[in-house]
């Protein structure tokens, strides 16, 4: 078995960690095909609530693997091409995100990016796609596609400007420049930077509070809305988004909230 991807399981909290540190954790056949396959373990296993997304060693993700970029410059396969085994994929009711890294929003359970490090070209776009991203101070951001003769693939010239609005996307993808954690959480495109320090521990709290303390139904039917409103109307999202309400109302988690917070207990959600 691989051990490109790496999965842990912790209070509820699923790490998925990307594992060739002495590459920065760049993109190969390994990586795309065990990180498919460790998020839908994570998002099929009950106990899981939240996914973390990070990188081994002192990098998130540096890009593709500048080899297969070498050998697709000159015209030659990039060899293996794994493909994820073959399965049942995990997904919630989101439309038009399946393809590269921009699955993620199809999936049903909330994805944090822990961007420990670079996270570059495609590194870059897979933590754009996460629902949260947390990043450790110093942490160094570039799209790189400029630079490399590409262009703004995988559906990055859709979601950047709707992250930190056209002109700041427009700056990102035609430059290719590299900018920093704080920059990064100045334009909103990090959630939040944390400490070297405090970074895993930061991280993980959140991730462990998110999965303890509130509805994975409604964490799970908020996620489709938010995908699915970007290309709806305010009129079909009043619509959609009325009829999600009404349906709550006969759920187990809608009885459990109103339960716990009558109580005054923690809550004891199923999900159901």
């Amino acid at each position: 078995m691989s051990e490109a991807v790496l999965f842990e399981k912790n209070e509820g909290v699923a790490t998925v960690t990307l594992n060739r540190p002495d590459r920065l954790n760049a993109v190969n056949d390994e990586i795309r095909a065990g990180l498919r396959e460790k998020l839908d373990d994570a998002c099929k296993d009950d106990e899981v609530k939240v996914i973390i997304i990070t990188g081994a060693g002192r990098g998130f993700c540096a890009g593709a693997d500048m080899d297969g970029l070498a050998a697709t410059s000159e015209g030659k396969s990039q060899g293996d091409q794994r493909e994820a085994e073959q399965r049942n994929y995990a997904a919630n009711n989101v439309k038009g995100f399946d393809g590269g890294f921009s699955y993620f929003p199809t999936l049903p359970k909330p994805i944090i990016a822990a961007i420990n490090g670079p996270a570059a070209g495609v590194g870059f776009i897979m933590a754009l796609y996460c629902d949260i991203r947390f990043a450790k101070e110093g942490a160094v951001f570039s799209s790189a596609f400029s630079k490399r003769g590409l262009i703004a693939e995988w559906g990055v010239g859709w979601i950047l400007p709707r992250l930190v609005g056209i002109a700041r996307a427009n700056d990102i993808l035609f430059s290719s420049r590299k900018f920093y954690a704080d920059e990064a959480e100045k334009m909103g495109l990090v959630n939040q930077t944390f400490s070297e320090e405090d970074f895993d521990k930061s991280v993980f709290e959140y991730a462990k509070e998110l999965a303890k303390s509130v509805s994975p139904r409604s964490v799970r039917i908020m996620k489709e809305q938010i995908y699915n409103a970007q290309r709806e109307t305010i009129e079909e999202n009043l619509e959609s988004s009325m009829k999600a309400m009404v349906e709550s109302f006969d759920t187990e988690d809608f009885k459990e909230g109103v339960a716990h917070f009558i109580e005054k207990r923690e809550a004891n959600f199923t999900g159901k």
